[in-house]
């Protein structure tokens, strides 16, 4: 959204915005600087200045100075995402879509992680200490308290910010004391899940579709796909060299996520879903393969030691070969 503010302001000099308020000037020193009376209040004596190079103004009279968005707040007395919306308005731009706010949000969360000793420690806890894989998943944090600033701040409307869900109606954030991922569908955020740190319930997605498989544009090129239930699960198996890994935010995926995975006939898709008590997932997992198979898939069950999911198993000590050795045990027993 920053961007899109100083293209609004090098869309709309302010100079150009004031003349066509009928803003009587003249040049002083620099051909760049013009003064006038001061529109923001009575004079009789020009002290109201423009520096055209600069973008900016500032008045001797009443003290006040800015760029295009801080007079039209002044103005107008309003808030500056109105004085944003209004400047657009006339400029005939259309309104900052919810794909903006998402990654505004996003990049916002992303940069707050590094500030929170306890958000880096859990994900430690959860084995997942690469750098370079928290930065390319887009990890950030929810400390809570200043989302609604920030986004505000760069012209996002309340009203919008509430629309998508990132707040309430009191402004308190959504994602309060999480670990947020961006959920994106060919490289545009569809959705945002949050791990929660606390005691909260574990996890929570905004209220909109969460789009495909995750990542797929760039694991859809491997001819071998590990499919997972969740984020952590695929972030460790990042970690671990595992590249081929996507997740489908669970244990049933949606019609297009299936249409995704079997885009190809000769794709063999390892099924590796957690091995919860109740075999909850052990039987998701065999019909889904059934389904896979009769596409003309090569579908092949992954078990782990009992208890276990992808993100425990490495957490507890896992490595990429004890991984590997449980795919070569799949493709050894499984029948496609």
């Amino acid at each position: 959204m920053w961007e899109e503010t100083e293209q609004l302001k090098r869309q709309l000099p302010l100079l150009e915005y004031l003349r066509g308020r009928n803003w009587s000037l003249r040049p002083t020193g620099s051909r760049q600087e013009f003064v006038g009376l001061c529109p923001l209040h009575a004079e009789t004596r020009p002290s109201f200045y423009v520096n055209a190079s600069k973008n900016l103004f500032f008045c001797h009279g009443c003290g006040r100075g800015g760029d295009l968005i801080r007079f039209a707040q002044l103005y107008f007395d309003l808030p500056f995402h109105q004085a944003v919306a209004l400047l657009r308005q006339e400029l005939g731009l259309v309104p900052p879509s919810e794909s903006a706010v998402l990654e505004a949000a996003a990049r916002f969360y992303q940069s707050q992680l590094h500030r929170y000793p306890e958000a880096l420690a859990y994900l430690h806890q959860r084995g997942l200490k690469d750098p370079e894989v928290i930065h390319r998943l887009g990890i950030g944090y929810a400390a809570g308290g200043n989302l609604r600033r920030h986004l505000t701040s760069l012209g996002f409307s309340p009203q919008l910010l509430c629309q998508v869900g990132l707040v309430d109606r009191q402004g308190r954030d959504t994602f309060y004391r999480r670990l947020v991922f961006p959920c994106r569908d060919e490289n545009h955020i569809q959705n945002l899940y949050g791990r929660s740190t606390g005691p909260a319930p574990a996890h929570r997605f905004l209220a909109r579709p969460k789009g495909g498989l995750y990542a797929w544009e760039t694991v859809s090129v491997f001819p071998t796909v590990i499919l997972v239930e969740g984020l952590f699960d695929l972030a460790v198996l990042w970690q671990a060299g595992f590249s081929n890994a996507t997740c489908a935010w669970g244990a049933h995926l949606t019609s297009g996520q299936f249409a995704q995975l079997s885009d190809r006939l000769n794709r063999q898709v390892f099924l590796v879903f957690d091995s919860d008590a109740n075999q909850a997932g052990q039987q998701s997992a065999q019909v889904l393969a059934q389904r896979l198979r009769r596409a003309g898939l090569t579908a092949r069950l992954v078990e782990l030691p009992p208890g276990h999911d992808p993100n425990s198993y490495f957490a507890a000590g896992a490595t990429a070969a004890d991984f590997a050795h449980c795919l070569e045990q799949a493709q050894k027993s499984s029948q496609p």
